[in-house]
């Protein structure tokens, strides 16, 4: 019989032995891994991840399955492929390197992250109700405010972060919560959310956790592990890592689950094309190199943005200082690549972020280039000025999105756009 992390820990708290089960819970349940892992190490995996479908030439690469349709045996026999938005090589290619990287029974490959997670709402009905984490991408909460609202769905925003997250979430919740939305740390404001704790709610209320996991990666968090019923990507971040084409991906472990997304999404056409999967299969092979790399540069970003004088709040998950540090320990492995920090000054900030060298200003983040930018004039945008007040969002609030670009230089640039302004 085998017996999971998940269990390890649910038997400890049982029993009466909390601080051995989150010592548990912070050393072993983000790594844990699918049972088809032959005991490889998932950078091996990562790279190994392509196996020949069928292909009578052992391509090397994962061929791009570059075709609308596919020519059947018979009137009366049917391969594996019809029609492209059902279902394509590179796309299953892709789907099942993730799923074995992520840890669970099915991956779905979406056009975009917003794909991804419209799909996941269509699992809800006019009349449900969505609660999500108030500190939310601005693309989810235009989403639900503009989109899924016009369907009859209701959105509620519960501050779902910290150790009295659980307790709001439960507080918020009525006889129509379908489904809950959560980001852990949330982007940028890098709150972080008890998933365990969250899960338990879900469950208890017979809700759906839904966990954006992009700024995580599924190298540094397992959401699936801590409880969470779905978990989404944006994969052009980490996964495609190259700034180069856009996917989103779902993973579920719940057969029932899987079939309803792919339902919504060969319904939609929201299937990702082959060239696209084939990008994302490439950058999935180096995900571990620049994932690890990116995240070590952000660690030495973040100290030294803390030490700098001209800096007046430093936002990262992993450091010791952070106010909910012992809930990210045991449910991520480090903070990613995502640092955020306040100036003070509006003005100050945008002299950052518009004389830093090395730094494209862009929305987006997990790519190999280093990128800044101001939320509030870009990735959050769409979420007014007055619920951004309402949320103690600040707007002079600069996000830094680390690459794997020599470390010294990153800080070399981004101390001379901190000393380069006069008031």
């Amino acid at each position: 019989m085998k017996v999971s992390v998940t269990d390890v820990v649910n038997f400890l708290e049982r029993e009466g032995f909390g601080e051995a089960a989150l010592a548990v819970g912070a050393k072993w349940s983000c790594l844990e891994t699918s049972s088809n892992s032959d005991e490889l190490h998932v950078e091996t995996r990562l790279v190994q991840s392509y196996a020949p479908l069928k292909d009578p030439y052992g391509a090397a690469n994962m061929p791009i399955y570059q075709t609308a349709t596919f020519a059947q045996a018979s009137a009366d026999e049917f391969g594996d492929y019809d029609y492209t938005r059902s279902g394509n090589p590179t796309r299953t290619a892709l789907e099942n390197a993730i799923a074995d990287a992520e840890g669970c029974a099915r991956c779905l490959a979406f056009s975009t992250g917003m794909a991804a997670l419209a799909a996941v709402t269509r699992l809800c009905k006019a009349g449900d109700e969505i609660l999500l984490s108030d500190d939310s991408y601005g693309g989810t909460y235009r989403l639900l405010a503009k989109v899924c609202g016009k369907m009859g769905i209701n959105t509620k925003y519960v501050a779902m972060d910290g150790h009295d997250g659980p307790a709001r979430l439960e507080a918020a919740m009525s006889k129509n919560t379908k489904l809950v939305m959560v980001e852990s740390p949330t982007n940028p404001m890098q709150r972080v959310c008890d998933l365990r704790a969250l899960s338990k709610v879900c469950k208890k209320q017979g809700a759906l956790l839904e966990v954006d996991n992009t700024l995580m990666s599924p190298l540094l968090s397992k959401p699936l592990t801590l409880g969470a019923d779905i978990v989404v990507h944006s994969a052009t971040k980490f996964i495609a890592g190259h700034s180069d084409t856009m996917c989103g991906v779902v993973c579920v472990n719940d057969p029932k689950l899987g079939d309803a997304l792919y339902f919504s999404q060969n319904s939609e056409g929201t299937g990702l094309a082959p060239l696209d999967c084939f990008l994302a299969l490439r950058g999935l092979k180096t995900m571990a190199l620049r994932v690890y790399k990116a995240q070590s540069n952000a660690e030495q970003i973040a100290h030294f943005l803390t030490e700098h004088p001209k800096v007046t709040k430093v936002f990262y998950a992993a450091r010791p200082d952070h106010p909910d540090h012992d809930i990210h320990a045991t449910q991520a492995i480090g903070g990613g690549c995502v640092v955020c920090f306040t100036t003070g000054n509006v003005a100050f900030s945008k002299h950052i972020v518009s004389t830093t060298k090395l730094f494209h200003i862009t929305v987006s983040f997990g790519s190999v280039h280093s990128l800044i930018s101001c939320p509030c004039d870009m990735s959050h945008a769409s979420i007014p000025a007055e619920v951004r007040a309402s949320r103690d969002f600040p707007e002079d609030i600069i996000r830094v999105c680390v690459g794997v670009e020599h470390c010294d230089d990153l800080i070399a640039d981004l101390k001379r756009a901190l000393e380069s302004f006069t008031s």
